[in-house]
């Protein structure tokens, strides 16, 4: 039965997880506004959703409500440079490749013309990737919150 109900909320909180991550990566690219050569990054969310849950693990419904939440262009980082241990006591590093549930990080493309001191953010576009993806995230609470109280209604009978 806790199998069953495990697997029911398993997508909403993978989702919601995500976009906990992806509101980090976002805020992260808000508050480097002025810092130079920052590059602007995103994460792919339907990428990182599919990957997450596994191949066919997403249900219908659920690939309908993800559709249209993707970050738009972004592109692979074509300079990644792998990071060199020192110490065996030293962490071993991703150089912000993935984000802690694993979800692929990549660098957005601008269609504006660059800073000149090399910075890609573009506030607009961040602050409305922010909102979206906070409007989307309590929209999966109250989903999922919906879900949880008529599960309670069924097993209270009311």
């Amino acid at each position: 039965m806790i199998g069953k109900l495990d697997e029911a909320f398993r997508f909403h909180q993978t989702a919601l997880s995500l976009r906990a991550e992806r509101q980090q990566v976002l805020a992260s690219n808000i508050a480097n506004a002025d810092t130079p050569n920052y590059k602007a990054r995103d994460v792919d969310f339907n990428a990182a959703l599919k990957q997450a849950l596994g191949p066919g693990a997403v249900p219908a419904t659920a690939t309908a409500t993800a559709a249209a939440s993707g970050p738009g262009k972004a592109a692979a980082n074509p300079l990644a440079v792998a990071l060199t241990r020192t110490s065996s006591a030293h962490l071993a590093g991703n150089a912000g490749k993935t984000t802690a549930n694993g979800a692929q990080m990549m660098y957005r493309q601008t269609a504006v013309q660059g800073n000149v001191d090399g910075n890609t953010v573009d506030m607009d576009v961040e602050r409305n990737q922010f909102t979206d993806n906070a409007l989307r995230y309590e929209a999966g609470v109250t989903f999922a919150s919906g879900q949880i109280k008529t599960l309670l209604t069924a097993v209270t009978g009311q």
